[in-house]
């Protein structure tokens, strides 16, 4: 019995701590650069597993291109996925970083316990951003055979004469503002959304919350710094995939700082 309501408690304490709505702070756009440097020193300090997960990155944007050659919507939609999901795939960084700071020298396993911690909350978003992906794929299939694009052009050729076609200018803007919109909402809502997670057990709709109030506080600040993201994923694609084994880990341990600044 008394081991029975020792577990109550601290499942009631974890539950309140789950609920509760952190101050978010505003953050000048100047910090972006500390967020990065910051970034880069946890991964000197934890090189092996940090490397370690870039290299998932990298194998995963491999598969983005053999998955997508010759199939124009198939490439937009599965490196637009790319994109959503990285706040999802950081998890292991930011607990990285998080063990990092409490004085710990993490392994590549010890990372995999934040999963553990708050397990169920990680899902439903990892739920929330697949579903989102899906529906960004379906919408781009059918764009892309609106636009006659269903014929297995490379993406090259499809966009050079989509682009030449002035009878496609509206949708093509229509089309671009759609997934504009979408990962914007998607952004907004994924800020500091799996780092609060992984730090305060938080649930999934008070993580969502705390998110978006964070975007409205530094809306200038969270643009740039999800420009900057951008670049530089863009930046690992362009080096032939190489690029990302050491900028996604940059990124996702300067991402952990963010949130450190953003969130009280």
């Amino acid at each position: 019995m008394i081991w029975e309501g020792a577990f109550l408690n601290t499942s009631f304490d974890r539950a309140s701590q789950s609920t509760t709505t952190p101050n978010i702070r505003r953050v000048p756009a100047g910090r972006i650069a500390s967020w990065l440097q910051a970034g880069w020193r946890d991964l000197a300090a934890n090189p092996i597993p940090s490397l370690a997960y870039g290299l998932l990155f990298g194998i995963g944007g491999d598969l983005i291109l053999l998955a997508s050659l010759g199939r124009p919507h198939l490439f937009t939609a599965a490196l637009s996925g790319f994109f959503l999901l990285a706040p999802l795939l950081a998890v292991g960084l930011y607990e990285l970083s998080r063990q990092h700071a409490a004085g710990t020298r993490p392994t590549f396993i010890d990372s995999l316990q934040a999963f553990r911690g708050n397990g169920r909350s990680i899902a439903l978003f990892g739920l929330a951003l697949g579903t989102i992906t899906l529906i960004w794929e379906r919408a781009s299939e059918i764009g892309f055979k609106l636009l006659g694009g269903a014929h297995g052009d490379n993406i090259k050729q499809f966009i050079s004469e989509a682009v030449a076609n002035s009878d496609n200018t509206v949708f093509l803007i229509l089309w671009f503002a759609l997934g504009g919109s979408l990962a914007l909402v998607t952004y907004a809502f994924s800020i500091v959304t799996v780092p609060l997670m992984v730090d305060r057990n938080a649930n999934f709709v008070t993580a969502v919350l705390a998110s978006l109030e964070a975007f409205a506080a530094n809306t200038l600040t969270l643009l740039i710094w999800g420009a900057t993201i951008v670049v530089l994923t863009l930046l690992g694609f362009v080096t032939l995939l190489f690029g990302l084994v050491v900028i996604m880990p940059v990124l996702g341990h300067a991402s952990w700082h963010a949130y450190r600044d953003l969130v009280e």
